[in-house]
Protein backbone atom coordinates (compact mmCIF):
# COMPACT_ATOMS: atom_id res chain seq x y z
CA UNK A 1 0.00 0.00 0.00
CA UNK A 2 1.51 3.35 -1.12
CA UNK A 3 0.72 6.31 1.51
CA UNK A 4 -1.92 8.25 1.28
CA UNK A 5 -1.44 11.78 -0.55
CA UNK A 6 -3.01 14.75 1.52
CA UNK A 7 -2.77 17.80 -0.84
CA UNK A 8 -6.57 19.10 -1.49
CA UNK A 9 -7.42 18.31 -5.42
CA UNK A 10 -6.42 14.38 -4.50
CA UNK A 11 -8.60 11.49 -6.11
CA UNK A 12 -8.87 8.61 -4.13
CA UNK A 13 -8.66 4.92 -5.89
CA UNK A 14 -11.96 4.68 -6.98
CA UNK A 15 -14.06 1.34 -5.61
CA UNK A 16 -16.07 -0.89 -7.07
CA UNK A 17 -18.10 -3.01 -4.53
CA UNK A 18 -21.32 -5.96 -5.21
CA UNK A 19 -23.97 -6.24 -2.86
CA UNK A 20 -25.71 -9.46 -2.46
CA UNK A 21 -28.69 -10.65 -1.28
CA UNK A 22 -26.50 -13.07 0.58
CA UNK A 23 -24.73 -9.59 1.74
CA UNK A 24 -28.43 -8.18 3.00
CA UNK A 25 -28.96 -11.39 4.91
CA UNK A 26 -25.47 -10.99 6.76
CA UNK A 27 -26.03 -7.33 7.46
CA UNK A 28 -29.32 -7.74 8.85
CA UNK A 29 -28.08 -10.58 11.44
CA UNK A 30 -25.47 -8.24 12.49
CA UNK A 31 -27.47 -4.94 12.67
CA UNK A 32 -30.78 -6.45 13.42
CA UNK A 33 -32.79 -4.61 11.11
CA UNK A 34 -35.10 -7.05 9.79
CA UNK A 35 -37.32 -4.68 7.79
CA UNK A 36 -38.89 -7.15 5.10
CA UNK A 37 -38.09 -4.32 2.59
CA UNK A 38 -34.20 -5.65 2.61
CA UNK A 39 -35.25 -9.20 1.75
CA UNK A 40 -38.82 -9.64 0.45
CA UNK A 41 -39.96 -8.61 -2.92
CA UNK A 42 -43.72 -8.69 -2.47
CA UNK A 43 -43.35 -5.81 0.48
CA UNK A 44 -40.96 -4.20 -0.51
CA UNK A 45 -42.82 -3.55 -3.98
CA UNK A 46 -46.60 -3.11 -1.98
CA UNK A 47 -44.55 -0.08 -0.61
CA UNK A 48 -43.60 1.24 -3.77
CA UNK A 49 -40.19 -0.25 -4.29
CA UNK A 50 -39.30 -2.10 -7.61
CA UNK A 51 -37.72 -4.79 -5.87
CA UNK A 52 -35.54 -5.82 -2.67
CA UNK A 53 -33.37 -2.61 -1.92
CA UNK A 54 -29.78 -2.63 0.71
CA UNK A 55 -29.76 -1.29 4.14
CA UNK A 56 -29.18 2.37 3.74
CA UNK A 57 -26.38 2.17 6.52
CA UNK A 58 -24.89 -0.71 4.36
CA UNK A 59 -24.88 1.84 1.81
CA UNK A 60 -23.29 3.99 3.51
CA UNK A 61 -20.84 1.31 5.00
CA UNK A 62 -19.42 0.63 1.88
CA UNK A 63 -19.01 3.99 0.32
CA UNK A 64 -16.99 5.09 3.78
CA UNK A 65 -14.50 1.92 2.46
CA UNK A 66 -12.80 4.19 0.01
CA UNK A 67 -11.65 6.60 2.89
CA UNK A 68 -10.77 3.81 5.10
CA UNK A 69 -8.74 1.87 2.17
CA UNK A 70 -6.86 4.93 1.26
CA UNK A 71 -5.68 6.04 4.78
CA UNK A 72 -4.88 2.76 5.65
CA UNK A 73 -6.46 3.34 9.79
CA UNK A 74 -9.98 3.48 10.56
CA UNK A 75 -9.18 5.45 13.36
CA UNK A 76 -8.12 8.36 11.62
CA UNK A 77 -11.91 8.97 10.20
CA UNK A 78 -13.04 11.15 12.88
CA UNK A 79 -15.99 12.75 11.14
CA UNK A 80 -18.29 10.90 8.47
CA UNK A 81 -22.22 11.80 7.27
CA UNK A 82 -24.33 11.70 4.05
CA UNK A 83 -27.93 11.95 3.34
CA UNK A 84 -29.70 8.93 0.99
CA UNK A 85 -30.07 10.09 -2.22
CA UNK A 86 -31.84 6.59 -3.89
CA UNK A 87 -31.99 2.96 -2.70
CA UNK A 88 -29.70 0.35 -4.21
CA UNK A 89 -31.82 -2.28 -5.35
CA UNK A 90 -30.36 -5.80 -5.04
CA UNK A 91 -31.76 -8.21 -7.55
CA UNK A 92 -32.12 -11.57 -6.77
CA UNK A 93 -29.09 -13.33 -8.43
CA UNK A 94 -25.41 -14.01 -8.23
CA UNK A 95 -24.02 -10.69 -9.56
CA UNK A 96 -25.86 -8.37 -7.14
CA UNK A 97 -25.84 -4.53 -6.97
CA UNK A 98 -22.52 -2.52 -8.13
CA UNK A 99 -21.81 0.22 -6.19
CA UNK A 100 -19.33 2.27 -7.41
CA UNK A 101 -17.03 5.03 -4.80
CA UNK A 102 -15.15 7.71 -6.05
CA UNK A 103 -13.21 10.36 -3.48
CA UNK A 104 -11.32 13.97 -3.35
CA UNK A 105 -9.36 16.09 -1.11
CA UNK A 106 -11.92 18.56 -1.02
CA UNK A 107 -9.76 21.03 1.65
CA UNK A 108 -7.63 21.57 4.50
CA UNK A 109 -9.23 22.26 7.98
CA UNK A 110 -7.69 24.52 10.63
CA UNK A 111 -8.28 21.30 13.19
CA UNK A 112 -5.25 19.45 11.28
CA UNK A 113 -7.87 17.12 9.58
CA UNK A 114 -8.89 16.84 5.94
CA UNK A 115 -12.31 16.61 4.16
CA UNK A 116 -12.85 14.15 1.61
CA UNK A 117 -15.83 14.27 -0.55
CA UNK A 118 -17.49 11.09 -1.68
CA UNK A 119 -19.20 9.82 -4.29
CA UNK A 120 -21.17 6.91 -4.36
CA UNK A 121 -23.47 5.43 -7.70
CA UNK A 122 -25.56 2.44 -8.73
CA UNK A 123 -26.99 2.24 -11.40
CA UNK A 124 -25.26 5.41 -12.90
CA UNK A 125 -27.50 7.58 -10.25
CA UNK A 126 -26.05 8.88 -6.88
CA UNK A 127 -27.06 7.12 -4.14
CA UNK A 128 -25.76 9.66 -1.09
CA UNK A 129 -25.91 13.16 -1.24
CA UNK A 130 -23.21 15.31 0.19
CA UNK A 131 -20.98 12.42 1.67
CA UNK A 132 -18.04 12.99 3.10
CA UNK A 133 -15.20 11.97 5.80
CA UNK A 134 -13.06 14.22 7.70
CA UNK A 135 -9.65 12.10 8.60
CA UNK A 136 -6.80 13.05 10.46
CA UNK A 137 -3.92 13.47 8.77
CA UNK A 138 -1.08 13.70 11.24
Amino acid sequence: MTAAKFEVGTELPALSVRITRADLVRYAGASLDFNPIHWNEKTARDVGLPDVIAHGMLTMAVASRIVVEWVGDPGAVVEYGCRFARPVVVPNDDEGALVEVTGKVAKELEDGTVKVNISASFDGKAVLMGAFARVRVG
